[in-house]
């Protein structure tokens, strides 16, 4: 068996014909329309506005949204996502998935929490490509701790005055939208709602956060809202309960993230292997070295762990029993993987792995961004303790 990117995957029983199908459909646009180009893309910090219709047209963006809005969700399943994030994660630049799906964390909240009419007019242009919208919870004073968020929302007749900011806000440059957590009520969670701002109204602005550690080529902006008049009807939910909105949101953004993560490192397990068999150190191949075979064993055994997990989530999602707990620490146990395997990768690679331009080299420095984003690897943990009850 091969230790490349497919080799190296396990069997999935749950995977068929239609499944497959659509990995050869996705691999094949994203061959041609992305890898070509993802190495330049990252170094000019962006990519173009055309990427997002072309993968409207292939299907990518409407995958598992209703067919009522554009989309498609008629026999599409988990393993379907599964492949999808799988698939992005081959391209190693990790802002190109980022900005591209951000409609993932974004939409969701207005299908499942929005007004009929909302739908109507978000969803259609979103999954089209032609409109973007993005997730506004993560403020300048606070990140994981939701229910501390400080952007107020006061009714004022029937419109909320907003005020606040929010920061770190992936695809914020570019959204017409943003489904945006702010505190109606009282302090923590029980205060929390869900509006739906758009991004021309009178008031709101915006700056580019641009120098980032990673993520070169995904759109991340600081959004702020200075007395913006949003209509009541706006609202994402019911009035106060827009924590529930988040926290249901939450398990299907670490799920992807978790498929995303241990697909990258098998992009390194991939990266690492083709080199040693190729370089030559005292005599022979590196990949004759035992201290690098046990590298790559290692890589291979964390990976196998991963993906064993991811599948057993998956499939709890598949018979409506998934346990939040068991999710968020798939989401440390995917971060830890790809931190191992992006370092033992990069110590295989050697010099040219410490250069630009190369797959180990992104994903190396995308580590801490998948540590930290939808959840921190300490609050996973604690979230999973009380989950169970500790």
């Amino acid at each position: 068996m091969p230790l490349d990117f497919d080799g190296a995957r396990l069997p999935n029983p749950h995977c068929g014909e239609e499944h497959e199908a659509w990995r050869t459909q996705l691999r094949r646009f994203i061959d041609n329309e992305i890898m070509p180009f993802a190495e330049d893309w990252d170094e000019a910090g962006e990519i173009p506005a055309d990427l997002w219709p072309k993968a409207a047209a292939v299907g990518l963006l409407g995958l598992g949204y209703p067919e009522a809005y554009g989309g498609t969700s008629e026999s599409i399943d988990s393993w379907h996502a599964w492949i999808t994030q799988e698939e992005l994660a081959r391209i190693g630049a990790g802002g190109i998935p980022a900005s591209l799906m951000v409609h993932g964390i974004g939409l969701p909240p207005v299908l499942n929490w929005g007004s009929e009419e909302m739908k109507q007019r978000v969803a259609p242009p979103v999954l089209a490509g032609e409109k973007h919208i993005a997730l506004g919870i993560t403020e300048p004073g606070g990140g994981s701790d939701v229910a501390s968020l400080a952007t107020t929302a006061v009714r004022d007749g029937d419109t909320f005055i907003v005020n606040g900011s929010k920061t770190y806000i992936t695809g914020g440059m570019r959204a017409n939208w943003v489904s945006t957590a702010v505190r109606t009520g009282g302090e923590g969670a029980k205060g929390v709602s869900m509006l739906l701002i758009p991004t021309d109204a009178e008031g709101f602005s915006r700056t580019p956060l641009t120098r980032k550690q990673g993520w070169w080529a995904s759109d991340t902006a600081t959004l702020y809202f200075d007395n913006v008049r949003v209509p009541v009807d706006q609202l994402i939910g019911p009035e106060n309960q827009g924590f529930w909105v988040i926290m249901t949101n939450f398990n299907s953004e670490r799920m992807a993230m978790a498929a995303g993560m241990e697909a990258m490192a098998r992009v390194c397990l991939e990266e690492a292997v083709a080199w040693a068999r190729e370089r030559r150190t005292f005599g022979k191949r590196l990949a004759d070295h035992q201290v690098i075979r046990h590298k790559i064993a290692q890589m291979k055994q964390k990976i196998n762990a991963t993906q064993a997990y991811i599948r057993l989530c998956y499939e709890s999602i598949e018979t409506g029993t998934a346990n939040p707990g068991d999710i968020a620490l798939l989401k440390v146990q995917a971060s830890e993987t790809v931190e191992f395997c992006a370092r033992e990768a990069m110590q295989i690679l050697g010099g040219i792995g410490f250069m630009r331009g190369s797959r180990v080299e992104r994903i190396y420095r995308e580590v801490r961004v998948n540590a930290i984003g939808g959840g921190s690897e300490e609050i996973m943990r604690d979230l999973a303790a009380r989950q169970y009850g500790v």
